[in-house]
């Protein structure tokens, strides 16, 4: 759900309490009835306080700052002064309200500007009015009305009661400033919530307390789609501090309400202690099947056959393949992975009769109000949802199953219920990044140029269809660069849900491709550098410049060679006593941004890797709205994803998942942290998000690093570094 402008739906003004100005927008599907209904993102006191609102669910990603910045810099607003307040959710008023895809920015920036622009127009014209002058000759800044001939100024909350009567403008009519005259936009900002943070006063979602509000475990089978057999519920019952515990039955619909034992306690420790003796036995589950050693086997069975399914077939690549002076073949491979955010699973829920109120820290509130109205029985419009702020979500909290788990024991309870899982809860019943295989073949000519690219990509789903976030896409990159193209997946069979997971697919599919491109430059003799630029051909669009998954082989030209630039690309590297040394290069488009990267890393004798640093440059358009946010991102990505691509692996045994905490899947530590030096190029094109697009290149970066210090291939995540011994 985006919101689009016309003067139907632009703006509605109104009185604030006390006589100010109320400034809001109208989602384009919210008919004449419900125009009472509105986001208001500014509102303007008598006093000159200024509040704005933000509506997006704010995960670390800083948007609670950056998108009410650019409100702010139209409206001319001092922004140390004003507020920002964050919104319950409601897709009728707000329009679309999720954390995920990179798209709060993309789809909301321009949007944001004509806002304030419109607050400050209808401020201007109050004033103008009040003074019988001109709005033209008016000017405004941090908040004060100026009139330079007579040397008049007013605060806006002089004029906000005037500025409500007035009717909305055009949209088409607001001017918003030429970028150059910003003064706000651009500035490095801390976050709006960052002193809340750091002395404990934030309100993550973790925090909820309700008076008369009890503490809630859920225990879930092991291997998903199991239902409850037994529990020693009486038990668990006589321990201290349990107030109760019963079984759920859950429901049989895939991704519904899951089977378990749910104990309810005046403390989370007592809910936890408690559920350690319920000795639940379990059905068998239809997904006892899972195992990793067994999809192992089927996928490189699946290898030497024919594709299932045909993705993309352009040009002939057999034809092509039998003109090639050289083929290269390479088999990729990659796990599930985890999520593991910070703060563990939890919601808070209160249900009084058929109305529900929830407090949660979700990445998307409203998939989640339809599964607890579904599974409840209970209007949609009849559950309330706070959007609290969330410690961490990767992707994980785009699924709202423990709103589901919360909202359904609360009823059960009669009492206010914040349910918190354990590590591992959160690791065994996630929504796993789903594993694949990449069976890779690909032609060069004499010139050493690649002229045909063949894959056998093998996955996971049910019923011959990919499970969420396991698809790729037809359009994918290089699909459209090699003229003799073909793309084909086979399917191999999983019950336990996936999902999205930052930068999904991409984050996997980066460093199969950008890795089969390094090996293609080696076999061709060329610089992998060098080899790149012109596999990127001519600066072109490639696809429907219109359609979300086009690129331009331009802007990825441009961050690959502001990244090699920046790295001193070819230099010759420092010697380091016991260590072998080397430079990997990388570059991705995912989420309509374009990033590169260069990562100097060292190998020791026994394989241990250490990266030395790591040079970025990124393209996602015209603007950085906030750098201190820009770079927050861009450098918790790379994080995020040389941690993921050393360490992370999920298996599967008798249906259900091996690992079980930190010590599993640990996360990396500040020691481990390299200089990460970031540089965003600004091309005049749409101003896009930041989440996760600096994700994929890093993987490939890294193991292109490892080769070029050890002559080791890595085709496989994680890296194993007993192949780098020597």
């Amino acid at each position: 759900m985006t919101m689009q402008l016309n003067r139907r739906n632009f703006l509605f003004t109104g009185a604030a309490a006390g006589g100010g100005l109320y400034l809001g927008i109208s989602p384009q599907s919210a008919g004449a009835a419900e125009a009472a209904q509105i986001n208001a993102w500014v509102e303007i006191a008598p006093d000159n306080r200024i509040s704005i609102m933000a509506s997006n669910p704010e995960i670390g990603q800083g948007i609670r700052t950056s998108l009410p910045m650019v409100i702010a810099e139209e409206l001319d607003a001092d922004w140390a002064t004003l507020t920002v307040a964050p919104t319950l959710a409601n897709a009728k008023i707000y329009g679309r309200q999720a954390a995920g895809g990179s798209m709060a920015m993309t789809t909301q920036y321009e949007l944001m500007r004509k806002v304030g622009a419109s607050a400050r127009a209808l401020i201007v014209q109050a004033a103008a009015t009040s003074w019988g002058v001109p709005a033209a000759q008016l000017t405004t800044k941090a908040a004060m009305v100026m009139h330079a001939a007579s040397g008049r100024s007013a605060p806006y909350g002089q004029f906000a009661a005037a500025a409500a009567a007035l009717p909305a403008p055009d949209p088409a009519s607001v001017a918003v400033k030429n970028p150059k005259d910003f003064k706000l936009i651009g500035t490095f900002q801390p976050g709006v919530n960052n002193r809340a943070i750091v002395t404990g006063k934030q309100d993550y979602g973790i925090d909820a307390v309700l008076p008369g509000m009890l503490h809630a475990a859920f225990v879930k089978p092991p291997a998903q789609g199991a239902k409850v057999k037994s529990a020693d519920v009486a038990r668990a019952k006589e321990m201290g501090g349990v107030r109760d515990a019963f079984i759920v039955a859950g429901s049989d619909e895939y991704e519904g309400l899951s089977a378990g034992v749910a104990v309810i306690a005046d403390t989370s420790w007592h809910a936890q202690r408690a559920r350690t003796v319920l000795d639940v036995v379990w059905t068998d589950s239809p997904a006892a099947f899972q195992s990793t050693a067994t999809w192992e086997k089927l996928a490189a069975a699946a290898k030497g056959k024919p594709a299932a399914m045909a993705v993309h077939s352009s040009g002939d690549v057999a034809a092509a393949m039998a003109r090639a002076t050289r083929r290269v073949s390479a088999d990729y491979a990659y796990p599930f992975i985890p999520h593991v955010p910070l703060e563990p699973i939890n919601c808070t829920a209160r249900v009084i009769g058929d109305r529900i109120e929830i407090w949660a820290p979700t990445q998307n509130p409203e998939p989640g109000r339809a599964a607890v109205a579904k599974s409840l029985g209970v209007p949609p419009e009849n559950i309330t949802i706070h959007m609290m702020r969330v410690g961490g979500g990767f992707g994980r909290r785009l699924q709202n199953d423990y709103m589901v788990e919360a909202a359904w024991i609360a009823r059960a309870a009669g009492r206010p219920i914040k349910l918190t899982w354990t590590r591992e809860d959160d690791i065994t019943q996630d929504f796993l990044r789903p594993g694949g295989w990449h069976f890779l073949e690909a032609g060069l000519d004499a010139q050493g140029r690649c002229i045909a690219w063949d894959n056998h990509f093998i996955s996971h789903g049910r019923d011959g269809k990919f499970a969420r976030a396991a698809n790729i896409g037809p359009s994918d990159f290089p699909a459209g660069i090699v003229e003799d193209f073909r793309l084909g997946a086979t399917v191999l069979p999983l019950i336990h849900t996936t999902g999205f997971l930052r930068a999904p697919a991409n984050n996997a599919f980066g460093f199969v491709t950008q890795g089969f491109i390094d090996e293609l430059a080696h076999a061709a003799g060329k610089d992998p550098l060098q080899f790149r630029r012109e596999f990127l051909g001519a600066p072109r669009f490639i696809g429907d410049s219109a359609a979300r998954g086009a690129y331009n082989t331009g802007r990825m030209r441009g961050v690959l060679d502001k990244a090699a630039a920046m790295a001193g690309w070819g230099r010759k590297l420092p010697a380091r006593t016991g260590q072998r040394s080397g430079l990997g290069i990388a570059f991705h488009f995912s989420h309509l941004g374009y990033f590169a990267n260069v990562i100097e890393a060292s190998v020791a004798n026994d394989g241990t890797v250490k990266v030395e640093k790591i040079w970025v440059a990124g393209d996602v358009g015209r603007q950085i709205v906030n750098p201190a946010g820009a770079l927050n991102q861009v450098q918790g990505s790379i994080l995020d994803a040389l941690n993921a691509c050393q360490t992370h692996a999920i298996t599967f045994a008798d249906g259900g998942i091996e690992q079980r905490n930190f010590g599993d899947v640990p996360l990396a530590r500040m020691d481990q942290t390299p200089p990460i030096e970031v540089a965003f190029l600004t091309p005049d094109y749409p101003v896009t998000g930041l989440g996760e697009p600096a994700y994929p290149a890093v993987a490939p970066a890294l193991a292109n690093a490892i080769f070029a210090a050890t002559g080791v291939r890595l085709r496989r995540l994680p890296f194993d570094k007993a192949l780098l011994a020597v």
